[in-house]
C-alpha cells in the first residue's frame, strides 16, 4: 500500500499500474482459502469475503487455527493430537507459500528493477522489495519446515536451524533476483529469453523425473510447468526421500544462469 501512494503521489502511473497489478494473483490463494472455510464447515458471510478481498484471509485461516486449536485443549483438557494440529498449520504453510509465488515474488522483481534501473535513491521501493524479499524466504522456510516434520523420525527444527534456513534462503532468492534485474537492465526484454530457457529446462527435467504428485496427465504437465517456473527462483522439494543429487543439479544450472550476465 504504501509503495502504491508512493507512486500515486509521485504521478509515476505505469509502476503504479503494474504494482497494483503484481497484487492481483494473490487472489489465487484467497480464492482457496474461501473454500476451505466453505470445507471446514464455515460459510463466508459478508465478513469473511470483505478480509479475503482485502487480501486478509490468510490471516484470518491462521488466527482461526489457533483459535481452534485453543479451544479443543479448553474442551478435551489435554494436549491436541500432534498431527491434527500439523495439518492444521501445514494448510495455512500452503497458502502462504502459494500467495507468496503469486503474488510476492513479481512484486519483488518489479520494485527490484525499480531501484537498480529507475530510481536508485527510491527508498519505498527499496524497502518494498527488502520485506518482499523476506516475506518470500519465510514461506519457503515455513514450507520445507512443515515437509520435514511430516516425515516420519524426524524431530522439530531449532530455532537456529531455522534461522539459518532463512539466511539461505534469503541469500539464494537474492542474488537470482539481482542477477535478473541486473540482466534485464542490460539486455531488456531479452532477460525473458533466458528465463524462458531455464524454465524449460527445469520442465523437462521435471517430467524426467517422473513426479507422481499429481496422477492425472494433463494436471502432470500443468504441475511440471509451474514447478519449472518457480525453479527459476529457488529448489522446492516435491519429490520423497534424499534430495542431494537433485538440489546438486539445480544449483549447478543455477550457478550458470548467475554467471550468464557476466559472460556476457
Amino acid at each position: 500500500l504504501c509503495t502504491i501512494i508512493h507512486y500515486l503521489v509521485r504521478g509515476q502511473l505505469g509502476w503504479l499500474g503494474l504494482t497494483i497489478a503484481c497484487a492481483v494473483p494473490g487472489y489465487t490463494a484467497q480464492l482457496l482459502s474461501i473454500l476451505w472455510f466453505r470445507a471446514d464447515g464455515h460459510p463466508p458471510d459478508y465478513w469473511l469475503l470483505m478480509l479475503h478481498l482485502l487480501q486478509l484471509g490468510l490471516w484470518k485461516r491462521d488466527s482461526c487455527r489457533y483459535w481452534d486449536v485453543l479451544r479443543m485443549v479448553a474442551k478435551t483438557g489435554s494436549s491436541v493430537h500432534a498431527g491434527e494440529v500439523l495439518m492444521q498449520h501445514g494448510d495455512v504453510c500452503v497458502l502462504r507459500l502459494l500467495e507468496a509465488l503469486l503474488q510476492t515474488l513479481p512484486h519483488l522483481l518489479l520494485q527490484a528493477y525499480v531501484v537498480m534501473a529507475v530510481d536508485q535513491a527510491g527508498f519505498i521501493p527499496g524497502v518494498s522489495a527488502g520485506l518482499s524479499l523476506l516475506s518470500l524466504a519465510w514461506a519457503l522456510v515455513s514450507y520445507s519446515h512443515f515437509t520435514c516434520l511430516v516425515k516420519p523420525g524426524h524431530l522439530c527444527l531449532p530455532a537456529t536451524a531455522i534461522l539459518c534456513l532463512l539466511f539461505w534462503r534469503t541469500g539464494m532468492l537474492g542474488t537470482r533476483v539481482l542477477a535478473l534485474v541486473l540482466f534485464a537492465r542490460l539486455y531488456s526484454f531479452w532477460v525473458f529469453a533466458v528465463a524462458g530457457v531455464h524454465w524449460l529446462l527445469m520442465s523437462f527435467w521435471l517430467v524426467a523425473q517422473q513426479t507422481d504428485i499429481v496422477a492425472q496427465p494433463c494436471r502432470w504437465r500443468l504441475f511440471n510447468c509451474l514447478v519449472g517456473a518457480v525453479y527459476i527462483f529457488c529448489y522446492v522439494n516435491v519429490r520423497p526421500g534424499p534430495s542431494r543429487h537433485r538440489v546438486a543439479v539445480f544449483y549447478a544450472v543455477s550457478t550458470q544462469d548467475i554467471q550468464y550476465p557476466t559472460w556476457m
